[in-house]
């Protein structure tokens, strides 16, 4: 290549960063110019749908454009996440998932994403314990009674999941105890309670804020939450490490995801409107009242958490033998 070609084709490099970096200012500048989506990747009645409407309006406050809650469920959060995958990096849709469940997707399923790579982190909302719940037809009131129940009937229980986090979680859980029940999985939260509501099903882990109303009136019982410490919720619920399980501590992440290539001053936007949110004492008061508490972790910190948990889900899945679809 002659003198001149490289000079030319530094010379056209030169130009394509420098129209991008225009191109990235102007987008930032003009934002937000119409409504924004913000997909939850699940049916509504789950924990994502009911903290996206929570933080829905006070974001459409914020950014003085409608925002909006779109449930695309399908595909274990799948064909949500795609949709944002796809969507134009020019901050009006957003992702908002448990990033559990976003990250051991990837490990179980085959997907057209990576989940870090493909995507943009703007930051983590909250943060929630596991909660066990059974149904209460089932003669157990307790965490070790529920572990002989099962003992005694190997194969003949029912366990609920509406994420891949979820069978993740009980997974692990019925290796730790050496029991065997039946999987039967949903595409959301909210059809997996109505079958634990009927009766259909006999066990389901989940985030509390979806199960803490039919706990608290006895259409579910709650023998269980992976905490260190009793939720304020529902006080009367032990701890796994109050009934004798120590070493099961299982926290799950709600984080929103931006298109890959989000410029960084719409990044910027979003993180510091999402920390005056979590700071708002009626959010705060909402989130402690479904035994959800505001817990925000910078873009930065959130990529590099993202990063960890995906190889100890890997970990995990392979030592437990999981298997997914691919």
């Amino acid at each position: 290549m002659t003198r001149r070609s490289v000079l030319n084709c530094t010379v056209l490099s030169v130009i394509a960063v420098t129209a991008a970096l225009v191109c990235a200012a102007a987008t930032a500048q003009s934002f937000p110019n119409r409504p924004i989506r913000i997909v939850v990747p699940y049916p509504p009645g789950g924990s994502n749908d009911i903290m996206g409407r929570l933080v829905a309006q006070k974001f459409t406050d914020a950014f003085g454009v409608q925002v909006v809650i779109d449930n695309r469920g399908g595909g274990n959060g799948i064909i949500g996440t795609e949709i944002i995958q796809r969507a134009p990096p020019d901050g009006h849709s957003m992702l908002i998932t448990s990033t559990n469940s976003h990250l051991v997707t990837s490990l179980l399923s085959k997907t057209a994403f990576h989940p870090i790579d493909d995507f943009t982190p703007l930051g983590t909302i909250d943060a929630s314990d596991n909660l066990m719940v059974i149904h209460p037809g089932l003669p157990a009131t307790s965490l070790q009674a529920f572990i002989a129940l099962a003992k005694a009937r190997p194969g003949e229980l029912n366990y609920a999941t509406s994420t891949t986090s979820g069978l993740v979680t009980t997974a692990m859980f019925a290796q730790r105890v050496d029991i065997k029940m039946q999987h039967v999985p949903y595409k959301g939260a909210g059809p997996a309670l109505n079958d634990l509501l009927g009766g259909h099903v006999q066990l389901f882990f989940s985030t509390p804020s979806s199960m803490v109303g039919h706990v608290r009136n006895g259409k579910l019982r709650a023998i269980g939450i992976t905490s260190k410490q009793r939720l304020p919720a529902l006080p009367n619920v032990a701890t796994f490490a109050e009934q004798g399980i120590t070493d099961f501590d299982v926290k799950s992440l709600r984080g929103m995801l931006a298109p890959k290539g989000t410029p960084k001053p719409i990044i910027d936007r979003w993180s510091s409107e999402s920390q005056k949110i979590l700071r708002m004492p009626d959010i705060v008061e909402k989130m402690a009242s479904q035994g959800m508490g505001p817990y925000f972790m910078t873009p930065h910190a959130f990529h590099a958490h993202m990063r960890s948990e995906f190889a100890k889900y890997a970990k995990v899945i392979k030592l437990a033998d999981i298997k997914g679809e691919r």
